[in-house]
C-alpha cells in the first residue's frame, strides 16, 4: 500500500472519529458543566499525550514552534471544545453539525492568511454561497431557536479552522501526531488545575451517557482522532486529504439520529449537502 493510499485511510478514520464529537459532547453537557467538560477532556488527553511522547522519546519542539503550538492549543484544545460545549446547551447536536460543513472553508481561509495561498476568484463565490446557506438555515429555525447557540458554533468554526491550518503547517516540521500531542501537553498544567477547580462537588447525578460522552471526547475526539487526522494530512497531502472532512456532517447527522434519537429533518440534510458541494467547489479553485 503506497503512502498516498495510507494517508487517505488515516484521514478517513480521523474524520469518522471526529463525527462523534458533537453527539458525545451533547450527551456529556447534559450532566457536566461545559467549562468543566472542556478542561477535563483536555487534561485527560494531555496526560495520555505526555505518556505517548515519553514512550516514543520525542524531542522537545524548538522555541520557534511554541507560538504555533499555542495557536493550535487555543484553537482545537480549548476554543473549539469550549465553544461547542456552550453552544450545545442551546442547540441540538444535529443542528450544530450543519455548521461543521464550514470547517474546510475556515481552514482554507486561514491557509490564505497563514500560508500565503492565493485562491482563484471562483473560490470566494463558492465560499460566500456556502456561508449564506448556513446563515439562511439558522434563520429558518426562527429567532427563538437560539441565536446564541448559532453564534457560538460560528465562533467555534473560526477558531477550529485556525487551529487546523496552523497544525497542518506545523505537522510538516514536527510530524503528524506530535503536533496535537505537544499542544495538549503545553495546555496540560493549566487544564489540569482548572479541572480540579471546576470539578463538581459530587458526580452522583452524572448518568452513564454523560460519562461515556466525556470518555469519548477526551480519548478519541481530543487525541486519537487527531493522530489519524494529522498523519493522514502528512502522508496524503493537506489539500487532498482535507477533502475528507466534507463527509463529517453526514456521519455526524447519522450518529445524532442513531445514538441520541434526535430528529434530523430533510432541511438539515439538504443544507448540509449543499454546503458540502459549495465547499468542495471552493476547494477546487483554491489554487
Amino acid at each position: 500500500m503506497d503512502k498516498t493510499t495510507t494517508g487517505w485511510i488515516n484521514g478517513f478514520l480521523g474524520v469518522l472519529i471526529f463525527s462523534g464529537s458533537l453527539p458525545a459532547t451533547r450527551a456529556a453537557v447534559a450532566d457536566f458543566d461545559p467549562v468543566f467538560l472542556t478542561v477535563a477532556r483536555a487534561a485527560i488527553a494531555g496526560t495520555l499525550a505526555l505518556v505517548l511522547l515519553l514512550a516514543f522519546g520525542e524531542k522537545r519542539p524548538r522555541g520557534g514552534d511554541l507560538v504555533s503550538l499555542a495557536v493550535v492549543a487555543l484553537g482545537v484544545v480549548v476554543g473549539f471544545p469550549l465553544l461547542t460545549a456552550l453552544a450545545l446547551k442551546h442547540v441540538t447536536s444535529a443542528h450544530s453539525i450543519v455548521f461543521i460543513g464550514l470547517l474546510p472553508l475556515a481552514t482554507a481561509i486561514f491557509g490564505v492568511l497563514r500560508g500565503g495561498e492565493r485562491p482563484k476568484p471562483a473560490f470566494w463565490l463558492f465560499s460566500c454561497l456556502g456561508s449564506a446557506l448556513v446563515a439562511g438555515f439558522a434563520l429558518m429555525q426562527g429567532v427563538s431557536a437560539s441565536p446564541v447557540g448559532d453564534l457560538l458554533m460560528l465562533a467555534a468554526i473560526v477558531v477550529c479552522g485556525l487551529g487546523y491550518a496552523e497544525g497542518a503547517k506545523l505537522s510538516r516540521v514536527l510530524g503528524g501526531w506530535q503536533v496535537i500531542s505537544w499542544a495538549l501537553v503545553l495546555s496540560l498544567p493549566v487544564m489540569a488545575l482548572l479541572a480540579i477547580l471546576t470539578m463538581p462537588q459530587s458526580f452522583a447525578d452524572a448518568a452513564r451517557p454523560a460519562w461515556l460522552g466525556l470518555a469519548y471526547v477526551s480519548v478519541f475526539s481530543m487525541l486519537v482522532g487527531f493522530i489519524f487526522w494529522y498523519r493522514g494530512l502528512a502522508q496524503g497531502g493537506i489539500a487532498a486529504v482535507g477533502q475528507l472532512q466534507l463527509l463529517q456532517p453526514f456521519f455526524g447527522l447519522a450518529l445524532a439520529a442513531t445514538l441520541l434519537g434526535e430528529a434530523v429533518s430533510w432541511s438539515m440534510v439538504t443544507v448540509t449537502g449543499a454546503v458540502i458541494l459549495c465547499v468542495a467547489g471552493a476547494r477546487r479553485f483554491a489554487r
